[in-house]
């Protein structure tokens, strides 16, 4: 009954997670942290850090992480197909009837209304642990200079080396708060292992598959997923590469712009890109393929991600590690607000009437996801309207 809880709650939010990886962290945060009261904000934030400096899809990674951390593996399995299949079945619609709604004035207006959901509730996630990770000079100065570093430097591997520096700087600090780490189950270590083990196999048989048919397909988003760090954003290049010769550079791109249209991770290209490239009797079973082979190696790697840095967490220099870290990650959320998130969502000033209003009310009377979903998409229908 738990896993299926957590499968429904998990869909339900894969239905309107637009915004990319910094927004799902944010609904993430809001529901999980602050509503259902799931994990508390120090674990919360550890398993953003750990998704930061390993590849793969970053929120899918902390969604996995949180459905481990309620009921074991089938947890983390319900929380990563409930939130993954929304999108899934999206992109594979956009593979099969093309991108006929695209252009509809509606369409268009419920987009801009889920981007500008997305500015607001990033910005309350970033200014809520901000308020909990921030609480001296130093760490204030950490969360600015995330902020600095990420923008200066908004390239994929910019939150690995903004969290490497960030611990580094805090295990040489002799830090006067000790970081809660209050009910942290500590995850298997066997478990760790054996999922650290099924990595490096798989990893090595897809460098042995050939490149035809579906087993070559598997292998090449094994790889992709396996080497990318950054999210969807920056997997494009590599899944481009590797689906060259069977899909144009037009039909990438349109792959491209759905996985930003649709709700739920990036990485779901690999859902359209699959279909494309599937003989058409099996598109679908294709489709399922790419997907579950570009996610996979995230997924084994936060479980081994998971059993170390909660045993690290427990030694004097690895707390004030944390404590740095979890500063560097608000910097972090704050610098993917400022760059991409606003340039790309508030374009006009009544936009930001719009996303100031819906800040205070989402901030200080803490709405469920539900009713703010709600009162964006009829705030879009209404000016489909006028």
């Amino acid at each position: 009954m738990m896993v299926f809880n957590i499968f429904k709650t998990f869909f339900l939010l894969g239905c309107t997670s637009f915004g990319g990886p910094a927004a799902h962290l944010g609904y993430f945060r809001k529901l999980f942290v602050e509503q259902l009261k799931w994990v508390d904000e120090p674990q919360y934030a550890q398993w953003i850090a750990i998704s930061q400096v390993m590849p793969g899809p970053g929120s899918s990674q902390v969604g996995f992480a949180i459905g481990c951390h309620r009921a074991g593996i089938m947890g983390g399995l319900a929380a990563f197909v409930g939130f993954t299949l929304p999108s899934v079945m999206l992109m594979c619609a956009f593979a099969w009837f093309g991108t006929l709604v695209v252009g509809e004035q509606w369409f268009t207006n419920i987009i801009s209304a889920l981007k500008l959901m997305a500015v607001v509730i990033v910005a309350d996630a970033a200014l809520g642990m901000y308020r909990s990770f921030c609480s001296s000079r130093t760490l204030k100065l950490m969360a600015l200079a995330g902020v600095l570093f990420t923008l200066a430097w908004p390239f994929g591997f910019a939150g690995l080396w903004l969290v490497a520096i960030a611990g580094l700087l805090g295990a040489g600090m002799r830090s006067k708060e000790t970081p809660s780490m209050k009910d942290h189950r500590r995850p298997s270590l066997v478990r760790a292992n054996v999922a650290l083990v099924i990595f490096v196999v798989l990893f090595v048989v897809s460098l042995m598959l050939p490149d035809q048919g579906v087993a070559g397909l598997a292998a090449q988003f094994y790889q992709s997923g396996s080497l990318v760090f950054g999210g969807g954003h920056v997997v494009l290049p590599l899944i481009s590469e590797f689906v060259s010769n069977d899909v144009s550079t037009s039909q990438v791109l349109t792959g491209y712009a759905a996985a930003q249209a649709v709700p739920g991770p990036m990485f779901t290209i690999a859902t359209y890109l699959g279909a494309m490239v599937a003989p058409a009797e099996h598109s679908i079973i294709w489709a399922l393929v790419a997907t579950g082979a570009i996610f996979a190696p995230g997924l084994l790697l936060m479980l081994v991600g998971q059993a170390y840095w909660q045993r690290l967490a427990g030694y004097a220099r690895a707390q004030g590690a944390v404590q740095y870290i979890n500063a560097a990650v608000v910097g972090l959320l704050v610098a993917t607000l400022v760059f991409p998130i606003i340039p790309t969502s508030v374009t006009t000033y009544w936009q930001i009437v719009v996303v100031g209003a819906a800040f205070v009310w989402v901030h200080g009377f803490k709405p469920p996801i539900w009713q703010v979903v709600v009162a964006f998409l009829a705030g879009a229908m209404t000016a489909s309207l006028l």
